[in-house]
């Protein structure tokens, strides 16, 4: 039904339709747009260790920071816990598979107030096959971890940005 409703609109009125509903793009305005300077003005601070390097490094790419900066109107503070644990126990009571597990505690404060805005946690996990060679495991465990990483940051930043979104239309309305 819905494709059919579109053919017969044009592209301009089906957009109109969606935004009568409520319905509006998170980053409206591209670059230059709400969200976009919000998620800008978030401060990431170091987070100890390798998995913390590489969460840093995917948040600052995502939202937009290079430098931590006093003057970001937001931090968001993260904990992080990277847990790697033996699975499938061979018969020679070797381990076959590993979990390596990556979850993050994070709050977002309003620097201007120290308010905490969100407090959340994030995490995913993967499957790592243990093989007879300990330096393509260890690869193996290392690239899990990147991987991670990004999807963990992914998930701060998608929350991050409805949060923002959200308040913004709570001041608006």
């Amino acid at each position: 039904m819905r494709h059919a409703l579109a053919r017969f609109l044009a592209p301009g009125a089906l957009l109109a339709s969606l935004s009568a509903c409520g319905l509006q793009p998170i980053y409206a305005g591209g670059g230059d747009g709400f969200v976009a300077s919000q998620l800008a003005a978030v401060d990431v601070p170091a987070i100890p260790g390798r998995e913390g390097w590489l969460v840093r490094n995917a948040l600052t790419e995502r939202l937009g920071r290079g430098t931590p900066d006093s003057s970001a109107g937001y931090r968001l503070d993260i904990v992080l816990d990277d847990d790697l644990e033996g699975l499938g126990l061979l018969t020679d009571d070797t381990i076959g598979r590993q979990r390596r597990i990556l979850r993050a505690r994070y709050q977002l404060v309003d620097t201007a107030t120290d308010t905490i805005i969100l407090d959340a946690t994030a995490g995913s996990d993967a499957g790592i096959d243990v093989v007879s060679s300990e330096f393509a495991t260890i690869a193996a465990e290392q690239t899990a971890l990147e991987n991670l990483a990004q999807e963990v940051a992914d998930q701060i930043v998608t929350r991050i940005t409805r949060t923002l979104r959200e308040r913004q239309q709570g001041q608006a309305g």
